[in-house]
């Protein structure tokens, strides 16, 4: 039977206000009482997802070094350990590799009153797979085909979803891994993955590229986080996150300043350049 590809949507649902104000990066006292007050918002969302039994998955994808482990940590440091969850899948067993894509994936995925957050997901098919040779063609076509289906039915179970990509330049991405090199606290970041992503830079990109077009529908966008300076695209993307949820007690005017670094992937944003080619 033929597959059905899934066509992008042309909107997205719109971002809080405030996206297209200057890019003014956080100096460190601003930036300690602004992630606050925006840790502390998180926190009033997770008593309304817990009191309303809502699940919220996140998705965190981007380049290698671009600051997943870091957004992450922010987000989740003040939030109940009980109701909140990192997935971060490692490489996939031989039965694994031998079941369905999605089936390792499912498991994790959120229970009423859990907030999950995928450090990298099932998109690892559509950027570090195929770029390093982990699957072949038929597999790398089979998923972007049937990954909006998939998304769909979680969204039709109920399950509100995020996707976001962190996105920084090559000379930033070249110099975040030499630091991970020099750095020993940071050694358990290195991985033989980070030594192929500056030789790989071009292929990665038309790699983010075609899965941006293909998985990028109306009720699963992609968003899309510069990510050049690590303490702006934080609190942006909390702000953005907190912007599109709602619960009691929310201070939309703290969630109205945000500096336009994260905004809805198009095809206008790739050519005007906002996307790291």
């Amino acid at each position: 039977m033929a597959r059905t590809r899934s066509r992008p949507a042309q909107e997205v649902p719109a971002d809080p206000p405030g996206a297209e104000a200057a890019e003014a990066l956080p100096a460190a006292g601003s930036y300690a009482k602004a992630l606050r007050a925006l840790q502390i918002e998180l926190v009033k969302y997770q008593k309304h997802l817990i009191a309303h039994d809502e699940r919220l998955l996140l998705i965190l994808e981007g380049r290698d070094a671009a600051g997943k482990d870091g957004t992450i940590k922010r987000i989740v440091e003040h939030l109940s350990p009980r109701e909140t969850r990192v997935v971060a899948l490692g490489k996939p067993s031989d039965r694994e590799s031998g079941a369905w894509y999605f089936q390792r994936y499912v498991p994790h995925l959120p229970s009423a009153q859990e907030f999950v957050l995928f450090n990298r997901s099932w998109y690892n098919r559509a950027g570090v797979e195929p770029v390093m040779g982990f699957c072949d063609a038929a597999q790398y076509e089979e998923f972007l085909d049937t990954v909006p289906v998939f998304e769909q039915m979680l969204l039709r179970s109920g399950i509100r979803l995020f996707k976001y990509y962190l996105d920084i330049d090559r000379d930033e991405q070249r110099r975040r891994l030499e630091s991970r090199r020099r750095d020993p606290l940071k050694q358990w970041k290195l991985s033989p993955i980070d030594a192929q992503a500056q030789a790989h830079w071009k292929d990665y990109s038309r790699a983010r590229d075609t899965m941006f077009a293909r998985t990028h529908t109306l009720h699963a966008p992609w968003y899309v986080v510069r990510a050049q300076d690590k303490r702006a695209a934080r609190l942006d993307l909390m702000r953005h996150l907190l912007g599109h949820l709602e619960y009691h007690g929310k201070d939309h005017a703290l969630l109205r300043a945000d500096s336009g670094l994260v905004f809805a992937y198009s095809d206008e944003a790739v050519r005007a350049g906002r996307i790291a080619a």
